[in-house]
Parts: C-alpha cells; sequence; structure tokens
C-alpha cells in the first residue's frame, strides 16, 4: 500500500469507533501518525493497539467534545503528539439523539451543536491557522445526508450537521488560498456502533437509495481518506456523498 501520509499526522475525532476507527486505521496504513480521540479511554487503547499492531503508529487522547475548554486541550496535544503540526484533521465525531422538536429536551439540543458544530469550529480555529503557516493541510467534515434531506424527528441533528456543510465552504474560502483544503464526506445509512440503535429502521433507510443496502464504516472511510489525500488536490469546499445514491434520487 502506498506510503502517501508518510510525514504527516492526522487528528481524527470519535477515532475509537465505527467511521473514525476505520479512518485512523486507513490513514495509518498509508504512512500516517495518528492521534484519535474519544471518550472511551479502553476503546481508544484498542484501537491504538491494533494500529501499532499492524505496524502503523497512533497515539489516543480521551476528550469530551461538549467541553470547549477540553476541545482546545485536544488541538494542543495533538499538536504535541505530531511534533508541532497537525497536516490532516478529520471531524468525524458526532451525537445524533432523534425524536420530535417539540420532545427534544435542551440539554440534548444544546450537546448536538457544542459536539457537531462547536468543537470542529474551534479546532478548526486552532490548527487550520498552523496548516495555513506551512502552506498545506486537509480538513476533511463529516456531515450527513439528512443535512440535505428534511427527517421527521431529525430537527436537532440536521440542522447542526447542515451548519457544518455551509462552514465547510466558508472554511475553504478562508484558507484554501494558503493551502490548506477544506471539504466534507456526507455519508448514508452506514451500520456502526452509533447507528445500533435504530434496528431494522437502518435498512429500511438504506432500502430508499439506488444501492439498496447499508454501507459499512471501511466505505466511508474510503473516501474521507480520498479527500484528506493529494489526489483530491483540486478539490476545495466539496461534499462527497457516499451514500449508495441517496441523495441523487
Amino acid at each position: 500500500m502506498t506510503q502517501d501520509f508518510a510525514g504527516r499526522t492526522a487528528l481524527v475525532t470519535g477515532g475509537n469507533s465505527g467511521i473514525g476507527r476505520s479512518v485512523a486505521g486507513q490513514l495509518a496504513a498509508r504512512g500516517a501518525h495518528v492521534v484519535i480521540s474519544g471518550r472511551d479511554a479502553a476503546r481508544g487503547a484498542a484501537v491504538v493497539d491494533a494500529i501499532r499492531a499492524a505496524g502503523g503508529t497512533a497515539d489516543f487522547v480521551a476528550a469530551d467534545l461538549a467541553d470547549l475548554a477540553a476541545v482546545r486541550a485536544l488541538a494542543e496535544q495533538a499538536i504535541d503528539l505530531g511534533g508541532g503540526h497537525v497536516d490532516v484533521l478529520v471531524n468525524n465525531a458526532g451525537i445524533f439523539p432523534f425524536g420530535p422538536t417539540a420532545e427534544v429536551p435542551d440539554s440534548d439540543f444544546d450537546a448536538v451543536y457544542a459536539v457537531n458544530v462547536r468543537a470542529p469550529f474551534y479546532l478548526v480555529a486552532e490548527l487550520a491557522p498552523l496548516m495555513a503557516a506551512r502552506g498545506s493541510g486537509a480538513i476533511v467534515n463529516v456531515t450527513t445526508m439528512v443535512a440535505y434531506v428534511g427527517m421527521a424527528g431529525m430537527a436537532a441533528y440536521g440542522s447542526s450537521k447542515a451548519a457544518v456543510e455551509l462552514l465547510t465552504r466558508s472554511w475553504a474560502a478562508e484558507y484554501g488560498p494558503a493551502g490548506v483544503r477544506v471539504n466534507a464526506v456526507s455519508p448514508g445509512p452506514t451500520r456502526t456502533e452509533g447507528t445500533a440503535v435504530m434496528g431494522e429502521n437502518l435498512d429500511h433507510l438504506a432500502g430508499t437509495t439506488p444501492l439498496q443496502r447499508v454501507g459499512t464504516p471501511d466505505e466511508v472511510a474510503a473516501g474521507i481518506v480520498f479527500l484528506a489525500s493529494d489526489t483530491a488536490s483540486l478539490i476545495h469546499g466539496a461534499t462527497l456523498p457516499v451514500d449508495g445514491g441517496r441523495l441523487a434520487v
């Protein structure tokens, strides 16, 4: 496998499970030093151990992204672990409580926007200027098909990811001239630990796509890693749907 990320440090939020874990593994296999964050230290250690056992380089930083101080501390720790630089940022971590708008607790709404919007915002604020000063870098935000398609019970989650879609384009305009590429991946129905709570509803949702099956974390991760790579050098401010064709139809 090509080592096109050799010498680069990548920070992957939510890297201890699901799509984030797959992204971390694929980046490490291609030579990146991967720093993953999450709340569960045991799962984080397991991911790091697996990457190291496969010959890769990885570290875990425990962080609650609902806490702004923890977000800033995560950025600082990633820079230190990366020897003074972070070259790739994957804003993957997200929470998605579902429910009718009138029944969403204040605490859930605040948490969704803290983790899904505020955390990426301040990670970019901390890391993108350093990338710009070096003249290169890649940021990939993970959004969702419900940022585009209205679905009952997903107002808080979908609107938070719609905000990330706009931030992606804004950051591309802001940091692109300095050599920093900012893009997004929009997954469709994907089988992860987090979506297990959806049960058969995930399969029903996947049945609305041309592919008519649920995606895997590795399939979504491949799109993220592509956008983070030099192969995507001309792609700025774009969102890549990795959704089995759901947005197309």
